[in-house]
C-alpha cells in the first residue's frame, strides 16, 4: 500500500542543515569520482584501444572487492561512529587516488580501483545510515532523491569537463580533482552532527553472528526481500548494457569520446527528471511497484538502443534509462531506510551493496565475451529481455502478495 503520510518536498528537506551539508559533500565527491572514472574509461577505450573485455574489467576491479567485503563492513559500520567512518574513508581514498596520477598501464589502474573499492565498502553503508539518522521518515524519498540527483548532476557535467580537462591539461587533472574532492567531502562531513549511538566494536567471533542477524531480518521481511532480489536481477541485466556503452559508441555509432560523454550525461538528465516525480508517485504507488515499473521501463529503453543503432534513438533511450532507473534506486534505498531498525541498517545496506556488486561482476564477466563473439547489439537485446522479464515477474509477484491476505 502507498504511504499516506504527507511527504516533505525537496525544498523542505534542503532546509535541514545536516541534509544540505551531506548533499553538498556528496555532490562534490561524486563529481570527482565520475570525472576520474569517465577519464579511465576514455583512456582505456580510445587511447589504449582496449577490448570489450579489458574495458569491462575496469568495473570488475572496482566491484568485486566491494561484493566480498561489504557484508563484513556493514557489521563494523553498525558498531562504529558513522561520522568518523565516513571521514576516515574519504581521507584514505583521497590519498589512494594519487596513484592514478602515475598510472600508465591497465594493471596499475586495476590495482588502484581494487583498493578504492575496499575502502568504499565502509563509506557507502555509513552514508546510508547518516542520511537516515538526520532525515525525518517522511523526508526520506526527497532526501534520497537529492543524493541520487547529486550523482546524476555529476554524471551530466563530468563527461564534458573530462573531455576539456584531458584536451587542455591531460588525464591527471581529472585524478587531481578527484583527490581534492575526497578531502572536501571529509571536511563537510566533519561539520555535521550525526547523533547515533554506536556499540563497542565486535569481536572476531561475533562478526558472523552479526552478519547472520542482518540476513535473517532481510529474509523475514517480504517487502525488503522482494526489492533486493528484484534489484539484484535487474542490476545484472542493466550492467551488461551499461558497461559497454563506450564500445557501442565506438563500434556501432562510430563516434568518439565526446559522444560517449554526451550519452552518459543524458542518463543523468533522465534520472534527475525521474526523481522529481517520485514524491508524487509514492502517494499512489508502493515503492515495490515503482521498482517493478522502473525495471520494465529500463528494459524497453535498452531494446530501443539495440534495435535502431543510430544516434537519435540512442539519445531518447538514454534519457528513458535514466528516468526509470531513478524509480529503482531511490525507492529501494528509501524502503530499506524506512523498514530497517537503526541498529541493523548498516548490515542491511551493505548486504544489498554486496549483492548488487556481485551481480554486476557476473554481468561484466559475461558481457565482455558475448560482445566480442556475438556483438554489442545482441548483448543489448538480451539485457533488455532480462530487465523487462524481471519487472514483469516482480509485478506478478506483488499482485499475488496483494491478493493473498484478501483470500484469507
Amino acid at each position: 500500500m502507498a504511504d499516506s503520510t504527507p511527504q516533505l518536498s525537496v525544498r523542505e528537506v534542503l532546509r535541514l542543515q545536516p541534509v544540505r551539508r551531506l548533499w553538498i559533500a556528496q555532490l562534490v565527491s561524486i563529481f570527482g569520482d565520475y570525472l576520474a572514472v569517465v577519464a579511465v574509461f576514455s583512456i582505456v577505450t580510445f587511447d589504449l584501444r582496449g577490448s570489450p573485455f579489458q574495458v569491462s574489467m575496469i568495473l570488475v576491479a572496482y566491484l568485486l572487492p566491494m561484493g566480498v567485503i561489504s557484508p563484513f563492513a556493514g557489521v563494523f559500520v553498525d558498531r562504529w561512529s558513522v561520522k568518523w567512518t565516513m571521514i576516515a574513508s574519504d581521507l584514505i581514498r583521497g590519498a589512494m587516488v594519487v596513484a592514478l596520477l602515475f598510472a600508465h598501464d591497465l594493471f596499475t589502474i586495476y590495482g588502484t580501483l581494487v583498493l578504492l573499492s575496499c575502502v568504499s565498502s565502509f563509506f557507502i553503508p555509513a552514508q546510508s545510515v547518516a542520511v537516515r539518522t538526520v532525515t525525518p521518515l517522511n523526508g526520506l524519498v526527497a532526501a534520497n532523491g537529492l543524493m541520487s540527483q547529486a550523482a546524476q548532476l555529476s554524471q551530466i557535467v563530468a563527461p564534458a569537463v573530462m573531455g576539456a580537462l584531458i584536451a587542455w591539461l591531460g588525464a591527471n587533472a581529472c585524478f587531481a580533482f578527484d583527490c581534492a574532492s575526497f578531502f572536501f567531502s571529509a571536511g563537510m562531513v566533519m561539520t555535521v552532527a550525526i547523533d547515533r549511538e554506536s556499540a563497542a566494536g565486535p569481536a572476531a567471533a561475533s562478526v558472523l553472528r552479526s552478519m547472520a542477524q542482518g540476513l535473517k531480518f532481510i529474509v523475514s521481511h517480504a517487502a525488503l526481500s522482494f526489492v533486493i532480489v528484484s534489484m539484484t536481477a535487474g542490476m545484472f541485466a542493466v550492467r551488461c548494457f551499461g558497461s559497454l556503452i563506450s564500445i557501442y559508441v565506438r563500434d556501432i555509432l562510430h563516434g568518439g569520446a565526446p559522444l560517449f560523454g554526451a550519452l552518459n550525461a543524458l542518463i543523468g538528465v533522465g534520472m534527475i527528471g525521474g526523481a522529481q516525480f517520485l514524491p508524487l508517485l509514492t502517494r499512489k504507488n508502493s515503492p515495490q511497484h515503482l521498482v517493478a515499473y522502473g525495471l520494465a521501463g529500463m528494459g524497453a529503453a535498452v531494446f530501443i538502443t539495440a534495435m535502431f543503432a543510430t544516434v537519435a534513438p540512442a539519445v531518447a533511450s538514454m534519457l528513458a534509462v535514466g528516468f526509470f532507473a531513478a524509480f529503482v534506486m531511490v525507492c529501494a534505498q528509501t524502503l530499506i531506510q524506512q523498514e530497517t531498525p537503526q541498529e541493523l541498517l548498516g548490515r542491511v545496506s551493505s548486504t544489498l551493496m554486496s549483492l548488487l556488486a556481485i551481480a554486476q561482476v557476473l554481468a561484466l564477466l559475461v558481457a565482455g565475451p558475448i560482445a566480442e563473439s556475438e556483438g554489442v547489439q545482441d548483448l543489448y537485446y538480451w539485457s533488455a529481455a532480462g530487465l523487462v522479464a524481471t519487472g514483469a515477474v516482480g509485478y506478478w509477484k506483488l499482485q499475488t502478495m496483494k491478493r493473498a491476505p484478501a483470500a484469507q
